[in-house]
């Protein structure tokens, strides 16, 4: 099976580099053409492919070269630290005499960004923002992948230790690999690959996948029975569903989106969730004429804009390699005209909350800064104030910040604020 990996993974990564496509589409794609693998090689191979592209700068400079043969051979030697004689079970005998010899003159890498696979603007920035030392825990936590997470929909009258114990009596895994996490009251965690998709707690309903920092989001709203919500950047509607069910189902939650695949997906996910109290909204853009009519008009408006997504490079690697310093440049432009037009549909005492799946402050404090210095009429409250409410400690800091090697979640970063004139 080795070599057949070998050159599958090597097929998707050239296409991958060359094409600079998201990689689980990549993925996708390779395995929609080639329906003959069976589930364990498909997992073999996404495993391999997910790993090179997550050390892919490392795996280069000890190659040498951009020669995907040789950094998968050291991929297995170096970052799984499997032996010489394992290696030469499927590998040339040329291969495995340059393998002994790169062991024998012993690897050192001494930059920081090469050992962490990191582009050098991105360690410049988390560098500016945490100082090396929590830099060099940061970018390590971002070298493992995630482990699943869910939500347990309330609205469906289960207990989180009642889905618990229901999906452990479903998969044949020790016990200590489905738990509740450690920060969500709601979330659940299961190993990375897990078939949910069709367990029938998914098809009713009563579960659904979202990462557990994201669930964090919807408790910092602090969402009220009754209240009129906006959910500005609604994408699939994993936030838009959770704000629901803590809203019992009452109330009214615009879920606003320019995709219309992205509404489609959440179309399918509100079927499945019970929830009636949720109305889509296709918008052009942020300044859309549907948008403009509703101003002054909500008690909640939580902005999870577009962003570089560099907080969930466990599950999207291959980000670092796609994202460039000028589009961070692009974005940040866009992300606070986003702010402002969603600021525009708060009441007076409504509550605002700018959030990103960034570690980036360029995204976050900055933006925050910037439009709190042009708009007067909203201040911070500190996230404790509300976080603490729900048994969550997240320390006494005035922003949600949930950081991968801290938290063991995607970096996530969210500002509440309110509007008091």
């Amino acid at each position: 099976m080795h070599k057949l990996l070998i050159k599958a993974t090597i097929e998707i990564l050239e296409e991958s580099f060359t094409r600079n496509l998201p990689a689980d589409i990549q993925l996708s794609n390779f395995f929609k053409k080639n329906r003959h693998l069976g589930s364990h090689d498909r997992s073999d191979i996404a495993e391999l492919y997910y790993g090179i592209i997550r050390n892919r700068k490392l795996l280069e400079e000890i190659v040498g070269s951009k020669n995907l043969n040789k950094a998968i051979l050291i991929y297995f030697l170096v970052i799984q630290g499997r032996s010489i004689k394992d290696l030469s079970l499927f590998a040339e005998e040329h291969e495995i005499e340059w393998l002994i010899d790169k062991k024998k003159n012993k690897i050192q890498i001494d930059s920081w960004p090469t050992k962490l696979s990191l582009p050098e603007w991105i360690w410049d920035k988390l560098i500016a923002s945490y100082g090396e030392e929590e830099a060099i825990k940061l970018g390590s936590s971002l070298l493992y992948p995630a482990s699943l997470n869910i939500r347990v929909n309330t609205l469906n009258n289960i207990s989180v230790k009642e889905v618990v114990k229901e999906l452990k009596q479903s998969f044949n895994f020790s016990k200590d690999k489905i738990v509740e996490t450690k920060l969500s009251k709601l979330g659940i965690s299961l190993p990375r690959g897990t078939a949910i998709q069709k367990h029938k707690l998914f098809l009713n309903g009563t579960i659904e996948v979202q990462e557990e920092g994201s669930q964090l989001l919807t408790y910092l709203l602090n969402v009220k029975r009754g209240n009129m919500v906006a959910d500005f950047c609604a994408g699939a509607g994993g936030k838009t569903l959770g704000l629901s069910a803590m809203m019992k189902n009452t109330g009214r939650i615009y879920a606003f989106d320019i995709s219309d695949r992205r509404l489609a997906n959440l179309k399918q996910r509100l079927k499945r969730s019970g929830a009636s109290n949720i109305s889509m909204q296709r918008i052009h853009n942020e300044n859309d004429l549907k948008v403009k009519r509703l101003r002054n008009k909500f008690d909640r408006v939580l902005v999870d804009a577009p962003c570089t997504g560099l907080g969930t490079l466990r599950r999207n690697p291959d980000l670092k390699w796609r994202q460039t310093e000028n589009a961070l440049n692009e974005m940040v432009i866009k992300q606070l005209s986003i702010l402002l037009a969603a600021s525009k549909l708060c009441k007076k005492g409504a509550y605002l909350v700018y959030a990103t799946c960034s570690m980036l402050e360029d995204e976050n404090e900055k933006i925050v800064a910037s439009f709190l210095a042009s708009n007067k009429n909203f201040k911070i409250i500190p996230q404790h104030n509300i976080m603490k409410k729900y048994g969550i400690d997240l320390g006494n800091n005035d922003f949600l910040k949930l950081t991968t090697n801290q938290h063991q979640t995607d970096s996530f970063f969210g500002a509440l604020m309110e509007r008091v004139d």
